[in-house]
């Protein structure tokens, strides 16, 4: 960066020093900011992030709504933006937050994406056989589904995290923050199989860095490979289309809230921070309760009306 960025080179060092984000999250944030700062550049110049005005982030905006991106991505740019201004007029290094008055318009948030009962019922009953990866797609997969894991950390999982006998994981989460999330008796079944036979099979002559999760070469496997792995392995089993680990996480909470599990509890096995973020998951179970209630409520029934 040059001298002119030393407010953007604290900003990341805040966040990789004080909040912990991952080198992932702060590539986004400082993706996002660069591509605000090139934009200003090439249009009417850019003297410094103080002297900035909202009209400027406001023609921002407005070129990304013309650009066509997915609402989801503007508002993400414009959360960077906020997080940017905040730390620095929290730090006194400028006077005024141009986006402090900015409000983007509402917009109708995209229900998360699970899959049925049955649909999973049919991948696992699909991964049965004593073959190595057989045994670790299982118990990877129902530990995803058991516990609504973040793919993140199910590939960064060490062998010490586990408590096969109180079936119990202490998950490292997101900005260091941890929590305790349990499993049932079928995935430690299916986990103590991995453990035992399968994965020192994977591990072979490879110095055992206690990652639980191994790839075919013997190493830690990557979020991007449990990606690939899960897509073969669910198109295998007859769910079509394209499928993300994270849609088993939405399983995880939507399965808890249909069987009649408490908000804050499914927030505290999510690893949410704020509640707000878990109350998406009981506009999926309404859903599914309307649409329950207009099949089967008895003046919505065409067979009673015909009476």
């Amino acid at each position: 960066m040059t001298e002119k960025d030393q407010e953007l080179a604290l900003f990341i060092s805040y966040l990789q020093n004080e909040r912990h984000y991952s080198p992932k999250t702060i590539r986004s944030y400082q993706t996002d900011l660069l591509e605000a700062k090139a934009f200003w550049q090439a249009n009417g110049g850019f003297k410094s992030w103080a002297k900035l005005q909202e009209r400027d982030v406001e023609i921002f905006l407005q070129n990304l709504a013309d650009r066509k991106l997915a609402r989801a991505t503007q508002a993400r740019k414009m959360s960077s933006l906020r997080s940017f201004y905040r730390f620095l007029t929290k730090r006194k290094l400028i006077k005024v937050d141009p986006t402090q008055a900015i409000v983007l318009r509402a917009q109708g948030h995209k229900l998360p994406q699970f899959f049925y009962a049955p649909e999973l019922k049919q991948v696992f009953k699909s991964l049965t056989g004593t073959d190595t990866l057989t045994c670790r797609n299982l118990a990877m997969f129902e530990l995803f589904y058991t516990t609504g894991m973040r793919v993140s950390e199910v590939s960064a999982l060490k062998l010490k995290q586990i408590d096969l006998k109180l079936k119990m994981i202490l998950v490292h989460g997101k900005g260091q923050k941890d929590r305790y999330v349990a499993f049932d008796e079928p995935t430690k079944t299916a986990l103590t199989t991995y453990l035992h036979t399968a994965r020192p099979r994977l591990l072979g002559k490879n110095v055992d860095q206690q990652t639980v999760f191994l790839n075919n070469r013997g190493t830690q496997i990557t979020p991007r490979g449990i990606e690939y792995v899960m897509q073969k392995v669910f198109n295998k089993a007859g769910v079509s289309g394209k499928v993300h680990p994270h849609e088993l996480r939405h399983s995880f909470a939507t399965a808890m809230l249909n069987n009649g599990a408490d908000l804050r509890s499914v927030q505290e096995l999510l690893g949410h921070t704020n509640l707000s973020t878990t109350q998406i998951y009981t506009h999926v179970t309404m859903s599914h309760l309307q649409a329950n209630y207009e099949q089967f409520f008895t003046r919505n029934n065409k067979k009673d009306e015909a009476k």
